[in-house]
Formats: C-alpha cells, sequence, structure tokens
C-alpha cells in the first residue's frame, strides 16, 4: 500500500492500511412497465465513504491521534489522496481504541466531496470551459482572480501569441502563491496548540485542493501549447 495523505497528515509505519475501500453506486430511477420491461434512468454517481484502519504506535501516538480527532470534530473538507486516487473529504467518522501510549489502533471513514481524479467540477467540452471551471472551483479556497482574468482574454488560448503566454504566466503564479500558502501552513503544524494545528490543518487541505485545481488548468493549458 502506498502512502496515505489526509489534510496534510502522512500516515506511516503501521498507521498505513492494508487497503482503502471505496467506490460507490449510480442512482436510478427505475420505471417498471406492464410485462416485466424497465426504463432505467442514470441520476449521476453516489460515492460511497472511503474506509481504512491502521494503528498509531510510537512515541507521537497519543498526539498523533488526537489531531486526527481534532480534524474530525472541526468538520472541515480535506483533501486525501494515495497512489492516483485524489479526493475532497470530510471526516465522517473516526474510531479510537487506546490499548497503550504507543499504540492506539483506529478506523476512519470519509464521506466524499469531490473525486479530484476524475473530470470534476472542470469537467468540459472544451478548454475555456475546463480551465474556467477548475479556476471557479480553486476560488473557493485562494484568490485566483488574476488567473481568472488572464485565461479569460480572448486570445489566451491561442498557442503562439502575448496573451497565451500571459496566461500560463498568470497560472505559474497562482500555483506558486498556493505553494507558498502550504508551505506557510505546513510550518504550524509543528504547534504544540491544539487550536493551531486544527487551524494549519483546515488551511493546508484546503490549499491542497486549491493547488490540485490550478495545476490542473495549467497542465491542460500547457498541453494545449503543445
Amino acid at each position: 500500500m502506498s502512502l496515505i495523505s489526509l489534510g496534510g497528515v502522512v500516515f506511516g509505519d503501521f498507521e498505513i492500511p492494508g487497503q482503502v475501500r471505496f467506490g460507490g453506486a449510480q442512482q436510478l430511477a427505475v420505471h417498471r412497465l406492464i410485462g416485466g420491461a424497465r426504463v432505467i434512468d442514470a441520476m449521476g454517481r453516489d460515492d460511497a465513504a472511503v474506509e481504512w484502519r491502521g494503528v498509531f504506535s510510537g512515541a507521537d501516538a497519543g498526539d498523533r491521534a488526537r489531531m486526527l480527532d481534532a480534524m474530525r470534530a472541526a468538520g472541515q473538507v480535506l483533501s486525501l489522496s494515495w497512489d492516483a486516487f485524489s479526493y475532497s473529504v470530510v471526516i465522517e467518522r473516526l474510531d479510537l481504541e487506546y490499548c497503550s501510549p504507543w499504540w492506539i489502533p483506529y478506523r476512519i471513514t470519509c464521506t466524499v466531496v469531490i473525486d479530484l481524479a476524475q473530470n470534476e467540477p472542470g469537467f468540459a467540452t472544451d478548454l475555456e470551459d475546463g480551465l474556467t471551471n477548475d479556476l471557479n472551483a480553486a476560488a473557493a479556497f485562494v484568490d485566483v482572480s488574476g488567473a481568472l482574468a488572464a485565461v479569460a482574454v480572448s486570445d489566451a488560448l491561442t498557442p503562439g501569441n502575448a496573451d497565451f503566454t500571459a496566461a500560463s504566466v498568470a497560472l505559474a503564479g497562482a500555483g506558486a502563491t498556493v505553494d507558498q500558502g502550504i508551505i506557510g501552513a505546513g510550518s504550524e503544524l509543528n504547534s504544540n496548540d491544539l487550536g493551531t494545528l486544527v487551524s494549519a490543518s483546515g488551511s493546508l487541505a484546503q490549499l491542497c485542493v486549491a493547488r490540485g485545481y490550478v495545476g490542473r488548468a495549467a497542465s491542460n493549458l500547457e498541453e494545449a501549447g503543445t
């Protein structure tokens, strides 16, 4: 199992689960007709909760368990990723079993807000809509108004001209700004104050989600120029 990260917390050692449960259903409206025939309308995805379990171990087991429980209590949107999977989630449930100061088994359930590995909400039939949707999604967490304005220019998506270059620079700048925010929030995770840890974890999660959207927008624009 690869490393798993939740809201800026990277799970390691015995914390890494042997498996992660995910998936979901398709919402269906089933119309039963006379004679047994059916007409089925697919209403859209209904993602199941993402679940896994592990053990907090070592000298900092209690601190890490409390941090994760504080994130659960805060109810904030967090970034969750492992391997090629990436989601925005809210911790729905966290069960902890205190066995000793250095051994605390846990089980966690996360409700999916957005599947970032899919094309939502940045799905679009053309590049312009895709960039705008991704940047609007990022704007829920950070100020990307400059990048939005740059890609809205009439010739911004035409490779080889000044407007295209300006849009590329604006997206790179937005990404760099988010990266600086991530560094700042990450440094606060060393605090011994629980309130600061919770706030920093929430900020870091939001910035990581925004970075994913801005990064995808920049990659899509770069591909258009090749």
